[in-house]
């Protein structure tokens, strides 16, 4: 089970970042849209920063509402990874933390999808 994560434009068009090849399901080759498939073993790391919602909080939310939590959970985490992404380790969390807080500098004013 997982969780997706999306950035989207006002008009719910994918909006573009640099390409990766992150997550727990990957395009071969990475992509440029903005979508991070986040696996639910990171959950009881991330429910320490929205112990009601989980991922979900940033569900509907623009990328500069929610920059500020995202950067603490990464410095609070870090972003040191292990080799198992499935792995629910402080690091592996940050780091996937990380892609996501990256792309609200990029666009402030995308839309989070959480499903």
């Amino acid at each position: 089970m997982s969780h997706d994560v999306y950035l989207r434009s006002a008009t719910g068009e994918s909006l573009e970042v640099p390409n990766h090849q992150e997550g727990g399901t990957q395009m071969i080759g990475g992509t440029t849209d903005a979508w991070l498939n986040v696996t639910y073993n990171y959950s009881k790391h991330i429910w320490k920063y929205s112990p009601e919602e989980g991922l979900k909080q940033l569900n509907g939310k623009k990328a500069r509402d929610v920059e500020e939590t995202l950067r603490k959970a990464v410095k609070e985490l870090g972003t040191e990874r292990v080799d198992d992404y499935w792995e629910a380790s402080e690091g592996n969390v940050g780091y996937a933390l990380s892609i996501l807080l990256s792309w609200c500098a990029i666009h402030p004013d995308g839309i989070f999808e959480v499903s």
